[in-house]
């Protein structure tokens, strides 16, 4: 047998995928500025963690490198104070990313802006850059407040930037240990 009333709408969504009405916007109140000082000295941490590269004694190292056929004499690079700089200033530059990530949600919330990006994305430093927080946080304050673009901008050219430096750094390095190369006797 068969039920004589057919379901009007046998097809139909259940109750809770049924449209509902558009969630508010979330906007931050009227003239709210997403730029705090701490964003800025994230930015600025990777400049100062990178600096100490430039000190190394790059020559020495190689000359050591083209000298010593066992590679022993490479080792007192590892030694140096601008590499112990470099890797120093890498743990305790990322350590202060974290904490200024924080400090910088922590603003923007107190600043009135809903739902910032969330300061835990920083913790992606360790495994791509610190340019995922900075632009995250950027597209997420621009959202809410209507500006702060200024800051993915920043990060954008501060990562071309050293981009170009390190390749013009790699040039150089590459162009001296080709000519330390042209003056080692082989025999």
């Amino acid at each position: 047998m068969t039920d004589p009333t057919p379901d009007p709408a046998p097809y139909s969504q259940p109750e809770p995928y049924r449209a509902q009405q558009p969630a508010s916007e979330l906007k931050a109140p009227p003239g709210t500025d997403p730029n705090t000082p701490w964003i800025w000295l994230i930015l600025l941490v990777p400049v100062v963690q990178t600096l100490p590269v430039f000190f190394l004694d790059w020559t020495a190292f190689v000359e050591a490198a083209l000298v010593d056929p066992t590679g022993m004499s490479t080792a007192g690079l590892f030694a140096s104070p601008a590499y112990l700089t470099v890797v120093a200033l890498g743990w305790i530059g990322t350590g202060l990313m974290i904490w200024f990530a924080f400090l910088d949600w922590r603003e923007l919330q107190r600043r009135g802006v809903p739902q910032p990006f969330h300061w835990a994305w920083i913790f992606l430093t360790f495994v791509i850059s610190f340019a995922v927080y900075t632009i995250g946080r950027a597209v997420v304050a621009h959202r809410r407040t209507g500006t702060g673009l200024s800051v993915m901008w920043a990060t954008i050219g501060l990562l071309v930037g050293g981009f170009i430096v390190a390749m013009v750094f790699a040039i150089v390095l590459v162009q001296q240990v080709v000519d330390m190369l042209s003056a080692v006797p082989f025999s």
